[in-house]
C-alpha cells in the first residue's frame, strides 16, 4: 500500500509540471518536518515532562498564594528559580507591579433561623474583595431572593431593604461548554453586593457559579465600582442555596446570620516572572506564552492556575529537549493578580507599550489542566485560516481544535498596547473545571499527569509552528 501511494504521489507531481511539482515536495518535506517536530515535543513530554513533578512542589510546598499574601512572594521566587534551573531561557527576570492586598481573616460562618429558633449552618464563604460585616461580627437580617440583577431592579425598595440579597441563579446545564454558563451567571457575583447595597440591603448571599451540587462554596471578585454603601458579599455552596431557597417557600420571613472578618489592607508589591528566548531569525517578534502565578486562597490553585503556569514553562523546555530553536522570540510570562485585580498583565501590556514592543502572538493556560482539545482564538480571519492549516499537524495528539473565542485575561491587555497579531487561549475539556474552580478542592490529587503534560506539548507545538511560520 505504501509503494502504491508513492507511486501515485509521484504521478500526481508530474501531472501538475515540473514547478508545481517542485512546490508539491516542498510542501511535502516540509509538512513531514513539522510532523517529526512535533512528535519529538510529544515524546519528551510523555516520557520526561517534568510539568507534574514542578506542579507537585507549587501546591504542597507552596500552597495557595493570593495576590499580596506570603504565599505569592514564596511563588515568585520559585517560578524564577525553577526557571532558571531549566537551562532553556536566555534570561529570566522579574516584572514589578503593585497588587491588592485583601485577606479572608477567620473562618466563615452562616446560620439560617426560621420559626423554630433553631440555627441552621450553610457552607459560605467570602468573595474576594468583599468587605467583612460590621464589626466582623454576626449580621442578621431577613431574606429576599431573586434570579437576576433584573429581577432585583424591578422589585419595590421596601421589599428590599434591610435584608439580605439572594442571588439563585444556576448554571445553564443545557450548555456544551460550561464556561458559557459560567460567563452568563458571573454577573450576580461580581456586581451582586454592589447591586443590592445600592437598594439598602445589608448584604448579599450569591449561588456558586457551578453545576455541581455539593457544599463546597465558590469564592471569586465581586466588584463595589462607585457603590456608596459596601455590603458584605458571601458565596452559599449549591447544596446551601437549594436549602435556603426551599426553607424560604415554607417560611418566607426566616433570617440568615452571617459572620465575615474580611478587609482589603494597602497595596503590596510583587512581581510577573519573566522567561525569553531570543529568536534565531525574527527576534524582534514576540510570541508570548503564561498562565497565571496567584491563586484564591481556599486551596492549592492546582487547575486554576497551577497547571497553566506549570505548562507555559515547560512548552519552552520541551522545544530546546527536541532541539528546536524559536525562530521568533519566545517569553513564558507567570502573570501576578489574575484573580482579583489583572495588575500583572495590565503591567506586561504597558512594559510592552512602552518598549515599541512587536507581539506577534500570546497564548494564555487558564481553564485548567485536562484533556486537550486544541485552542480559542481572537485574530482576523485570515490568520485563523492560516492557523486552521496546521490542524492536521495536531488531531492526532487531539489538540487539532480551533474555534473562535476569548484567549485569556492576562493577555488581553496587549491588545490596545500593542495590537498583536493574534491571542490564543488552551482548551482543554471543561466539564469538571468548574466543578473545582474557586474552591477549597483545587488540590493537585486533583490532576492527572498524563492530561497536564499532553497540554504543554500542545502549547509547545502552537509556539513552534507560530515561531516557524508567524502570521
Amino acid at each position: 500500500m505504501r509503494l502504491l501511494s508513492s507511486l501515485l504521489l509521484a504521478g500526481g507531481l508530474l501531472a501538475l509540471g515540473p514547478a508545481s511539482a517542485q512546490m508539491a515536495q516542498s510542501a511535502a518535506a516540509t509538512n513531514t518536518a513539522d510532523s517529526l517536530a512535533i512528535r519529538k515535543i510529544y515524546d519528551e513530554a510523555l516520557l520526561r515532562g517534568q510539568s507534574y513533578e514542578n506542579l507537585r512542589y507549587l501546591c504542597e510546598q507552596i500552597g495557595p498564594r493570593l495576590a499580596g499574601s506570603a504565599g505569592a512572594a514564596k511563588a515568585v521566587e520559585w517560578g524564577k528559580l525553577t526557571m532558571e534551573k531549566a537551562g532553556c531561557y536566555d534570561r529570566v527576570y522579574l516584572q514589578e507591579c503593585q497588587v491588592p492586598h485583601w485577606v479572608r481573616g477567620a473562618k466563615e460562618k452562616a446560620l439560617v433561623f426560621g420559626n423554630k429558633g433553631k440555627g441552621l449552618p450553610l457552607a459560605v464563604c467570602a468573595l474576594g474583595g468583599s468587605v467583612a460585616t460590621p464589626g466582623s461580627k454576626p449580621l442578621r437580617a431577613g431574606v429576599i431572593e431573586v434570579k437576576s440583577l433584573a429581577e432585583l431592579k424591578a422589585l419595590p425598595d421596601a421589599a428590599v431593604r434591610g435584608k439580605f440579597v439572594f442571588f439563585n441563579r444556576p448554571f445553564n446545564d443545557a450548555y456544551i461548554e460550561q464556561g458559557r454558563a459560567y460567563g452568563e451567571a458571573g454577573d450576580q457575583r461580581r456586581a451582586g453586593p454592589a447591586e443590592a447595597g445600592r437598594r439598602g440591603a445589608v448584604g448579599a448571599l450569591v449561588r456558586s457559579l457551578t453545576s455541581a451540587r455539593d457544599n463546597y462554596p465558590h469564592t471569586g471578585t465581586t466588584q463595589y465600582g462607585d457603590t456608596p454603601t459596601q455590603v458584605p458579599g458571601a458565596a452559599l455552596s449549591t447544596l446551601g442555596a437549594d436549602q435556603l431557597s426551599q426553607l424560604l417557600q415554607a417560611d418566607p420571613k426566616l433570617e440568615v446570620e452571617l459572620t465575615m472578618s474580611c478587609q482589603t489592607l494597602p497595596d503590596v508589591t510583587s512581581y510577573n516572572v519573566v522567561g525569553e528566548i531570543k529568536g534565531a531569525t525574527h527576534p524582534e517578534q514576540i510570541v508570548t506564552v503564561g498562565g497565571h502565578l496567584d491563586s484564591w486562597d481556599l486551596a492549592q490553585g492546582a487547575h486554576d492556575d497551577g497547571t497553566g503556569v506549570v505548562q507555559s514553562m515547560e512548552a519552552l523546555r520541551l522545544l530546546k529537549a527536541a532541539g528546536l530553536r524559536p525562530e521568533r522570540t519566545v517569553r513564558t510570562v507567570l502573570f501576578m493578580n489574575e484573580e482579583n485585580g489583572t495588575r500583572g498583565g495590565e503591567k506586561y501590556a504597558q512594559l510592552a507599550q512602552q518598549n515599541h514592543e512587536t507581539h506577534l502572538a500570546a497564548i494564555e493556560s487558564d481553564g485548567g489542566g485536562f484533556t486537550p482539545r486544541g485552542f480559542t482564538a481572537e485574530t482576523a480571519p485570515a490568520n485563523l485560516r492560516k492557523v486552521a492549516a496546521w490542524q492536521p499537524l495536531l488531531a492526532p495528539y487531539l489538540a487539532g481544535q480551533l474555534t473562535p473565542g476569548h484567549a485569556g485575561t492576562d493577555v488581553e491587555p496587549l491588545v490596545a498596547a500593542v495590537h498583536p497579531t493574534a491571542l490564543f487561549g488552551y482548551k482543554c475539556d471543561s466539564q469538571r473545571y468548574f466543578d473545582i474552580h474557586h474552591t477549597a478542592a483545587d488540590t493537585f490529587d486533583k490532576v492527572n499527569r498524563r492530561e497536564l503534560e499532553l497540554g504543554g506539548a500542545a502549547m509547545a507545538s502552537l509556539i513552534y509552528l507560530l515561531g516557524k511560520y508567524g502570521l
